[in-house]
């Protein structure tokens, strides 16, 4: 092991953080300029989220001294939310660190690999050392600069640390693919869905003269009428009918998990909660027992929505786990998952609003919106001709997910062995167990 300030002195590593002393960005400085600001909230899964973050412009620019990353940085956030980490791509432009986050730049790949550095930060050995010297101030957990530059960075030989950086970035490259690849099926579902169920392109097309339309198979498409009428949410296709969003699904509502204390034989399940559904990880979730009632209990290709504080809707992918209060787990005997999915996605700005607007409690809606909120429904010959479409989506969708989740816990086993020389890898790519 060697000292991260000692690696520093010799030029090495460098290590700064965004505290840009008097400066704090102003409302007034962001804007169109030409450097993101980059925050925890902007680092996902070892990525950073250049194209959501925000953008200081040159007033704000010129008056920061300090904290300015570049490509082949890893990232480490050090205050609020510590511990998320991202890897730099090399052309990535240049950003400016938050004062709650610092950049870690490897200045001598011969000695250190920013990749081997990245996979070294995301060990259980770099995790405890941070926790260790972790302050609470001002009621957040907080790792000064001064204990960062004190924590140890194992250095394996050079040639060894790229073998491992290898391994690695190559599982962590086919999850990001597979991610790639889901966002990309889901965007066209949600297109598709779009089309047909919201917009009701097909119905408009034919009625304008159109015989076909991409996507909708001729059947279906002759099938279609070729107009809208009057419904008590504006035009909808003809014979096709509003309801409310509860009676085309049922809303079960978690339980009060600390009920089923966990027994640790071998039965416990996660607690999934609204964080674990943000992240789709069980990652850092409780435990409760195995008594759980078996419709409480949730597994891959689930449908949760959470009602309170922070609404969301997604499929779940994150293995079996147990259902907590403020989480509804949604499902249908008639109507397709996706279905469901995507209209409660359709509503969720309407109903974020409804729960910003409780200002004295936690934010949430109540099952009396779900029974007001319209969803548009087909004949079932389209429903069940749009389900041959979608569906397969999600299939493949759901495969992709999963395979990321357990390349992920290989690379998360893999990765302490690797470091402590369990397995050592050999400069021709392969792997040797030792004992």
């Amino acid at each position: 092991m060697r000292s991260v300030l000692e690696l520093q002195d010799e030029g090495t590593l460098l290590i700064e953080d965004g505290n840009h002393g008097e400066y704090r960005p102003r409302s007034d400085e962001f804007g169109r300029g030409e450097y993101a600001f980059i925050r925890a909230a902007d680092m996902d899964d070892g990525r950073v989220l250049f194209d959501s973050a925000q953008r200081i412009n040159d007033q704000a620019l010129a008056r920061i001294r300090k904290g300015v990353g570049q490509g082949g940085d890893v990232l480490f956030s050090h205050k609020g939310t510590v511990g998320k980490l991202a890897l730099v791509p090399l052309d990535a432009p240049p950003f400016v660190c938050s004062p709650q986050t610092t950049f870690w730049r490897t200045l001598n790949e011969t000695r250190l690999d920013r990749r081997f550095l990245h996979c070294f930060m995301r060990s259980s050995a770099f995790t405890d050392q941070w926790m260790a010297r972790s302050n609470e101030t001002d009621m957040a957990a907080y790792v000064s600069l001064t204990a960062q530059r004190q924590l140890n960075v194992a250095l394996p030989e050079i040639d060894e640390q790229r073998a491992i950086a290898s391994v690695l970035g190559a599982l962590d490259d086919k999850i990001e693919q597979n991610q790639r690849t889901a966002r990309a099926l889901e965007q066209l579902a949600r297109a598709i869905f779009q089309a047909w169920f919201v917009c009701f392109e097909p119905v408009k097309a034919k009625a304008a003269g159109a015989a076909s339309f991409p996507s909708v198979p001729q059947p279906v498409f002759d099938a279609l009428p070729s107009r809208c009428v009057d419904s008590e949410i504006g035009l909808v296709p003809e014979g096709w009918r509003v309801k409310g969003i509860a009676t085309i699904a049922t809303f079960l509502n978690g339980l009060a998990l600390q009920k089923y204390p966990p027994r640790g034989d071998g039965e416990d399940l996660r607690v999934i909660k609204i964080a674990q559904l943000r992240k789709g990880l069980v990652e850092g979730a409780a435990w409760a027992n195995g008594d759980v009632p078996e419709q409480y209990v949730i597994g891959d290709r689930d449908l949760l929505f959470s009602w309170s504080g922070t609404l969301e809707a997604e499929f779940w992918f994150g293995g079996r786990g147990a259902l907590n209060q403020h989480l509804f787990k949604v499902t249908s005997s008639r109507y397709p998952s996706w279905f469901c999915f995507h209209w409660i996605r359709q509503h969720l700005p309407w109903f974020r609003a409804i729960a910003s607007s409780k200002a004295t409690t936690m934010g949430h809606i109540k099952r009396g919106h779900l029974q007001e909120t319209p969803v548009v429904v087909p004949p079932n010959e389209v429903l069940h001709e749009a389900n041959e479409v979608i569906s397969p989506i999600y299939d493949l969708f759901g495969q992709f997910m999963i395979e990321s989740r357990k390349l992920a816990a290989m690379r998360d086993a893999l990765l302490p062995k690797l470091l402590s020389g369990e397995v050592r890898v050999r400069v021709d790519g392969g792997a040797d167990g030792e004992s």
